[in-house]
């Protein structure tokens, strides 16, 4: 844990090294925030759906998801909420992985990606940011399965990659917990958090919080 010191210098270093969005603090533990209750997992049932504008709707089974290659991601998190982590390690199933190898293919139409979780929790994302390198169906994280808590069994996470200023970065609020289906759009619509306020792109390094 940061002493006031250590972290005041922490701080420092990562706005020097631009790894700190404007409005940031930094912290070491991983803060659990979300709207509503933990969802009851049975891994037997458990599916995930893609849909919408794709060539054929895809259901995987949590066996069948599993099979998929996995891609591991070191990324900085920023919440709107304004902590800070950096350095986390992230291992899943990138949405560019499923499409190369077959799983499903976007018809030219597809713009934007809505995430479907439990409870009909929703948030929205431009494909580009959804297909990018900073954007991983997780289900590791730090080596160890997702927890409870954390969205198992399986999340979608974004966060910024060190060095990499091509990616745009959104507010860690763009990554759904408890992800059951991806559908894909050729217009743009507001998710949960998007309709009660929050900003559409939510960009940290531009402190897109609210609309």
């Amino acid at each position: 844990m940061f002493g006031l010191f250590n972290r005041k210098d922490e701080e420092e270093r990562a706005r020097s090294e631009k790894r700190l969005p404007p409005g940031q603090a930094l912290t070491t533990k991983f803060p659990v925030l979300h709207y509503g209750p933990v969802p009851t997992v049975n891994l037997e049932t458990w599916t995930l759906r893609i849909w919408g504008e794709v060539e054929k709707e895809v259901t995987l089974s949590w066996e069948e998801f599993n099979r998929l290659p996995k891609t591991r991601v070191r990324m900085d998190l920023h919440c709107v909420t304004r902590w800070s982590k950096l350095d986390t390690e992230w291992e899943g199933v990138s949405v560019r992985t499923m499409i190369e190898l077959g799983v499903f293919k976007p018809l030219p139409a597809a713009r934007y990606v809505m995430q479907h979780a439990e409870y009909g929790f929703t948030v929205n994302l431009p494909l580009e940011v959804v297909l990018a390198d900073n954007f991983l169906l997780a289900t590791h994280y730090n080596g160890e399965p997702i927890s409870p808590d954390h969205g198992y069994p399986l999340r979608g996470v974004v966060g910024y990659i060190p060095n990499r200023p091509d990616l745009k970065t959104p507010y860690l609020w763009k990554g759904a917990k408890w992800l059951r289906g991806l559908e894909f759009m050729k217009h743009d619509r507001p998710g949960f958090w998007e309709e009660a306020g929050y900003h559409n792109e939510a960009d940290i390094w531009k402190e897109q919080r609210f609309g």
